[in-house]
């Protein structure tokens, strides 16, 4: 039965805001509630977001319009950043603010403990997407969840109906191909991590398959209007608007046909907001179809004729107006230029503009991007006064606090992860310390019908769970732990803290790379949940690892990172591809979710000595995607004991850092 709170209740209308403009379109379109972030701490990095004095200012504004704020809070925080958090967390704990969306384990700790009155939403980029998942964040202290996108409406009634936390979803705008939370890409192409904030877009990009050139995992757009009496049945309570990097025009455009459909006032199915063409992706019936063949938002108008002296000449196949905002955007999603259409003349279908700059070549599409129409304030009054912070002596205490309860030192200890039942045979085996077995979860019966012909090894297996698992697949995979257990395997390696709920009585577990712990506080929050131990996040950078107090963590010093994890399948004619440096990936599927991996593995055994003389000594050689082979196995541990590396490989953002 779906519990009676969740009935019938007109859901809010949460609007994005990344800048002043857009303040005063969500406010002139109806919203709810909206979401916006400090200058710092939040998954929009690049948009203007808010200083204290402009925050508070906001949220006068939003209480004289009867609109909840949300403040977003929601990237992985490193260790040096700990002090800064705790100057944030003590300033918003002084506003009038309706709740604060959060990613990362440590600073929901430190909000518990330290800030109790501060009310926490568990963000998508936690990669929530089961009831197993709502429920836990409900009963550790979560107001709300904001569910991943990659759910069908058959979960999602499913969730509603086994859960009694508040839900929020996106309904409007830009989809990533890859789950929130587990996109590595962008981090790995130049240390910009999305989970920090700075995603540099990979999924837009052009790629190479057998001589296809194509954006291969772009994208359309999130639009759900037509699911939206749907989703008010089933008790979804907040309805959530993609686009703090969007304009005002885009937020008030949206807004008002959201706003209206949610009152009943009209029915309508499609929305006029200059973006990349629509999809209800797995709320819908045309999953295939999500892939957008053009990553480039706006309307394409025409093409380049000429460009010189800051004079563009271009054609357009609709009548453009003074003020209508255009771009230029090339295939390498690099070079493009905005520009506002003001000082020019018009003959037919050919455009004369002065004042021009940036780069266009010659037959170089371009977009209309925004008719600005509609205009909105841009200014936002505000008072000067000093910064908010936290007492530094409360601070101090704070910190020391959270150092001297981590458990601090670190075993020496070899772990190796496999997902072929053939490594099972390899020898080598009888060297290491903890077996990590990741296997599909197709195969683990396979497991259970497998008669390990070294015994000596069966104290070191842990069985990993997926990173995805379907509200329809709970009841399997806990049915499959038990079954495990009963082999005589207690030990699981979750990918998701929730999952722990997953398994039987007196089992024990850790934690992978997936459940995020860059900073003490989110070490010290999976320690207190009962994690054994913890696999370092995969991008994380040698210089945060060196400026935390733990050396407990499980370093991966070989292997090969998933850098797109997403539900959604992609039309490749091979398994590999290449980007425009030639650079090659491979795509695994298994489980229902697709791998894109880099063809080169990261390796950074060279780095092994001076990881030791400082502390750490649990170290991975990661198998997966490898066939059994006894003798890669041993050369690999000769490499981690001799601290040598292996010529061309990447290490990824151990050196080059992590921004």
């Amino acid at each position: 039965m779906q519990h009676a709170d969740k009935q019938q209740n007109k859901p809010e209308l949460l609007l994005p805001v990344g800048n002043t403009e857009s303040l005063f379109a969500a406010i002139e379109g109806k919203a709810d509630a909206i979401y916006l972030g400090l200058k710092g701490f939040n998954a929009r990095g690049r948009a203007a977001n808010f200083t204290q004095n402009q925050f508070k200012t906001v949220c006068k504004l939003a209480a004289q319009n009867h609109i909840k704020v949300y403040v977003t809070l929601n990237i992985v925080i490193k260790n040096n950043e700990i002090g800064a958090l705790l100057d944030t967390l003590y300033f918003l704990s002084n506003q009038q603010i309706t709740g604060i969306i959060i990613q990362d384990w440590g600073v929901f700790g430190i909000m518990r403990q330290y800030f109790p009155k501060l009310i926490a939403h568990a963000s998508t980029q936690m990669a929530t997407h089961n009831s197993v998942g709502a429920n836990y964040c409900q009963q550790i202290g979560f107001k709300r969840v904001v569910l991943a996108r990659e759910l069908t409406f058959n979960e999602l009634k499913l969730i509603q109906e086994r859960t009694k936390i508040e839900t929020e979803i996106f309904i409007h705008g830009a989809l990533c191909y890859s789950i929130s939370g587990l996109c590595q890409f962008s981090s790995y192409l130049g240390g910009a991590g999305a989970n920090r904030g700075l995603c540099t877009q990979p999924c837009r990009r052009f790629y190479n398959c057998n001589g296809e050139k194509r954006t291969f995992f772009s994208m359309k757009d999130n639009q759900l209007i037509t699911k939206i009496k749907d989703l008010s049945k089933i008790g979804v309570a907040s309805l959530k608007v993609e686009g703090r990097l969007k304009s005002g025009e885009y937020v008030y455009t949206v807004a008002i046909a959201y706003r209206q459909v949610i009152d009943n006032k009209l029915n309508i199915t499609d929305i006029d907001d200059l973006s990349r063409p629509k999809t209800e992706w797995f709320m819908g019936d045309k999953i295939g179809d999500a892939i957008a063949d053009n990553p480039n938002t706006g309307i394409r108008i025409g093409q380049v004729i000429d460009c010189h002296d800051g004079t563009i000449i271009f054609t357009s196949n609709i009548k453009l107006e003074k003020g209508n905002r255009l771009r230029i955007r090339t295939d390498n999603d690099v070079d493009q230029t905005a520009f506002m259409l003001d000082n020019y003349r018009v003959t037919d279908n050919t455009y004369t503009a002065k004042g021009f700059r940036g780069p266009a070549s010659k037959g170089t599409d371009i977009y209309l991007t925004a008719y600005r129409n509609k205009k909105f304030c841009t200014e936002l009054p505000t008072a000067a006064t000093s910064e908010q912070k936290m007492p530094q002596m409360m601070k101090k205490n704070i910190i020391d606090k959270i150092r001297k309860q981590l458990i601090i030192k670190s075993k020496n200890e070899t772990f190796v992860r496999i997902d072929d039942l053939e490594w099972f045979n390899c020898s080598t085996l009888q060297k290491v310390d903890k077996i990590i077995v990741s296997l599909p979860i197709s195969e683990w019966k396979n497991l259970l019908n497998t008669e390990i012909k070294q015994p000596s090894i069966l104290h070191k297996i842990w069985i990993e769970l997926p990173v995805f698992i379907s509200e329809t697949k709970i009841e399997e995979i806990a049915k499959l732990c038990i079954a495990i257990r009963q082999k005589g395997f207690n030990k699981f390696v979750i990918s998701h803290l929730s999952q722990m709920k997953l398994l039987p009585p007196q089992c024990r577990f850790a934690t992978n790379e997936n459940v995020y712990a860059y900073n003490d506080a989110a070490v010290l929050w999976l320690q207190k949940q009962g994690a054994e131990w913890f696999i370092n996040p995969i991008e994380n950078e040698y210089e945060n690892m060196l400026t935390g107090a733990c050396r407990n963590m499980v370093i991966s010093m070989y292997f090969r990172p998933h850098l797109f994890s997403s539900r959604m399948p992609v039309k490749l004619t091979s398994n590999t591809f290449t980007d425009e440096n030639k650079n090659r990936y491979i795509r695994y599927r298994a489980d229902g979710i697709t791998i894109i991996s880099p063809e080169n593995p990261v390796c950074i055994t060279q780095y092994t000595n001076k990881l030791r003389a400082k502390g750490f000594n649990r170290f991975l050689i990661d198998l997966r995607h490898e066939q059994a082979d006894n003798q890669h196995l041993t050369h690999l541990l000769k490499l981690l004991s001799t601290s040598e590396g292996i010529k061309g490989t990447s290490s990824f953002n151990f050196k080059k850092g992590l921004r």
